[in-house]
């Protein structure tokens, strides 16, 4: 026997940082659910909902799930494996994700983002992000070469995977080029950004909030339990399936958009797949319990557990069946979508959180759980939060992708878009009601923690032994136990199976110029509109307004013709976007005057008395700067925008005069002076943010020229 220690301190780490940022995560998530509830809550610039809304969905995946995910693995590995991390590498891996969790809260409220969902951080960050990503990468390979079993669990397993499809998902989806340390522009453009942000995007929930937990679970729920894993044989086949089939599955964020045919029916093909490895680890997670339900009855830690896997099966019950095209077309672009992530968020990711901290915390502080009575008032809290927060939505969801596509006998739409946004404010007041239930019960839950942390004391070096790792058997082995032994095998046996649908989904359509047919129309932005494309990508607009108008009649009628691949071919990123809290955008351009978006953004209730929409009157305040034209047009360049040698030497001169044509189109309108003094007028409004943002909306749309066929 040979004696050894685990580091209970890192975990203790990793479990404190989860707590502060949960609550930090939840309660921005709360203040965005009560500003689309109630606009006059958008009260500065820096907290609008633009800018909030990637802060929260970071502050909940990286900092929430992530720490969380590192506190479980941490103390998991040690103990499935017999042996200690490496204490050094652990500190690194703890301080470094904190320090990047730091630099996320201070840009993004800085409106520094690349403006791509989940990936929002500048390069500067994402550098950051990998480095400390293969530290973690590093410390759990060397715990496992130096481990004191044969065999690796089925959680390792999950943990491999989970490590380099992450860092395979994160790097490309991460190449840009910088422009200066606040800014990037993607290396990928339009349809190919699109397809590549969403193999990151669905796979991130897919390896960053789902793999890893379904490691813990396969730890925690046989351990809270006392019974072993119901098959093994199960976990094999949810394993390779799950890893196999999921990384296809992101073309189905783009169904009905310009992303060719073929891609978005093979995202589609292996959504619907997706339900049987999903099941199977429900099932079997579910199965391992089975003649232990009077344990969960008086256990908190499977209560939360239960209710997690009930969340896991639903969420990808329905992913599938949103990739539906029928579905779809009702539920895209909705609340419907937001209330699915949710399941999966607070019910999946939350309750099994919960669930591994109370198991974990009497034995890391070698005491008793403080109170089990609060353990079950902050479940019932958090299961009656998770209703309340998601059927709202649903119903949200549903009546929107009907109030759209609803006609009058004549043909036209029976519902202006504003209409439907003013139906969903009850449900928007519901939701944010269950965000502060479920809120609250995690506050209770973070009491009982601390408190049982304090009844005890941190063992921080727990004491073990165990027996050295034995040789392997000269028996034959199955293929899998075999595999089993070796990590580095069992790794690159996952990269490859992982690999296998991005290369056949992505490479086409970078490769084959036939996938993305060009528009000689199309021509880059002009410098002006340029600064006003980021400006829109700084304030987060992107989150309220989609880009993309699909060729489906109740959205040509209300938007106009539909969008074409070729017509984002210089668009770096793409802005497709998610979500439609306001309409699209994509034939923007040419519809209203000059004045008309001057006053909208001034106060949006001024041109639509039911808007929703924060007011952005800082824009007309806050001065235009263009001294980083030459860096960004000769960035753009050098991934292929067609802007001439020597053009970034003009830049500043051609946004200067094509921002004097847009001040003097809306001082005219809406003055009366004249002479001087209207010259001095427009030469101060010129130099303003707002006519940078009113360029790029009047571009947009409107390089192809569409005539009526009768």
């Amino acid at each position: 026997m040979e004696k050894f220690s685990y580091d209970n301190g890192i975990v203790k780490k990793f479990s404190y940082a989860t707590l502060l940022f949960g609550v930090v995560g939840m309660s921005v998530g709360l203040w965005i659910a009560l500003q689309l509830a109630f606009p006059s809550l958008n009260i500065a610039k820096w907290v609008n909902f633009g800018r909030m809304r990637p802060l929260h969905t970071n502050a909940i995946i990286f900092a929430f799930v992530g720490n969380a995910m590192f506190a479980g693995v941490y103390y998991s590995l040690q103990r499935l494996l017999k042996a200690r991390t490496n204490d050094r590498l652990s500190n690194i891996h703890f301080w470094g994700w904190q320090l990047i969790i730091v630099c996320a809260a201070i840009t993004l409220p800085l409106g520094m983002t690349s403006s791509k969902e989940y990936a929002e951080l500048e390069w500067w960050i994402d550098i950051m992000i990998a480095l400390v990503w293969v530290v973690f990468g590093l410390n759990m390979f060397a715990t496992i070469l130096k481990r004191r079993v044969q065999h690796l669990y089925v959680a390792i397993w999950f943990y491999i995977a989970t490590f380099v499809t992450v860092a395979v998902l994160h790097i490309f989806n991460s190449l840009a080029v910088p422009v200066d340390f606040t800014k990037s522009y993607s290396m990928f453009a339009g349809v190919q950004d699109a397809l590549i942000q969403w193999w990151y995007g669905h796979n991130a929930v897919a390896f960053f909030l789902t793999t890893p937990y379904l490691g813990l679970m396969y730890y925690f729920v046989p351990k809270a339990a006392n019974r072993p894993v119901y098959s093994y044989r199960l976990s094999i086949i949810h394993f390779w399936s799950l890893i196999f089939l999921y990384i296809w599955a992101g073309p189905h964020h783009l169904l009905y958009t310009s992303l060719p045919d073929w891609a978005q029916s093979l995202g589609v093909v292996f959504s619907i797949m997706l339900i049987m490895p999903s099941w199977g680890g429900m099932l079997n997670g579910l199965l391992t319990l089975r003649g232990a339900w009077d344990k969960v009855r008086e256990n908190p830690v499977l209560k939360f557990m239960v209710v997690a896997l009930t969340a896991y099966g639903m969420s990808t019950f329905e992913g599938p069946m949103l990739s539906l095209k029928s579905l779809n077309v009702i539920t895209h672009y909705t609340d419907w979508i937001v209330a699915h992530v949710h399941i999966g968020g607070l019910g999946w990711n939350g309750m099994m959180i919960f669930g591994m901290l109370y198991y974990i915390f009497p034995r890391i502080f070698g005491t008793k759980l403080f109170s089990i009575k609060l353990a079950n008032v902050h479940f019932w809290l958090a299961t009656l939060g998770i209703l309340f927060w998601a059927i709202p939505m649903y119903w949200a969801g549903f009546v929107q992708g009907l109030m759209w596509q609803e006609f009058k006998p004549d043909g036209n739409l029976e519902y202006d878009f504003i209409d439907t946004v003013t139906q969903l404010r009850p449900m928007y007041m519901l939701r944010s009601l269950g965000g502060l239930i479920y809120l609250t019960g995690a506050i209770i839950g973070i009491y009982n923690l601390i408190k049982t942390a304090r009844s005890g004391a941190i063992i921080k070096n727990e004491e073990v032994e165990a027996p050295a790792l034995a040789a392997p058997s000269e028996k034959k082995e199955k293929w899998h136990r075999v595999i089993e032994r070796k990590p580095i095998r069992m790794l690159v046996f996952s990269l490859v199976v992982i690999l296998i649908g991005g290369i056949v989904e992505i490479i086409p359509t970078i490769m084959v110029e036939s996938n993305v047919p060009k528009i000689t129309e199309v021509k880059p932005y002009s410098p002006l509109e340029l600064e006003g494309r980021d400006l829109y990508i700084r304030e987060g607009c992107n989150n309220c307004h989609s880009q993309m108008v699909r060729p489906l009649r109740f959205e040509t009628k209300r938007y106009g013709e539909y969008s074409k691949a070729g017509e984002f071919v210089y668009d770096h990123p793409h802005l497709w976007g998610s979500k439609r809290t306001g309409p699209d955008l994509h034939r923007e351009g040419g519809k209203r005057g000059d004045s008309w978006h001057y006053t909208h953004f001034l106060n949006p209730t001024q041109m639509e008395e039911k808007s929703v929409m924060p007011s952005y009157d800082f824009l007309i305040e806050d001065d235009l700067y263009l001294g980083r034209l030459k860096s960004k047009i000769s960035a753009l360049r050098t991934i292929g925008v067609p802007y001439p040698e020597g053009f970034e030497e003009d830049a500043e001169k051609l946004a200067k005069l094509q921002a004097m044509k847009i001040a003097n189109n809306i001082v005219s309108d809406l003055s009366k002076l004249k002479g001087s003094k209207k010259e001095k007028q427009v030469e101060a409004l010129s130099k303003k943010e707002v006519v940078a943002m009113i360029a790029y909306l009047q571009r947009l749309g409107t390089d192809i020229t569409v005539t009526d066929k009768k």
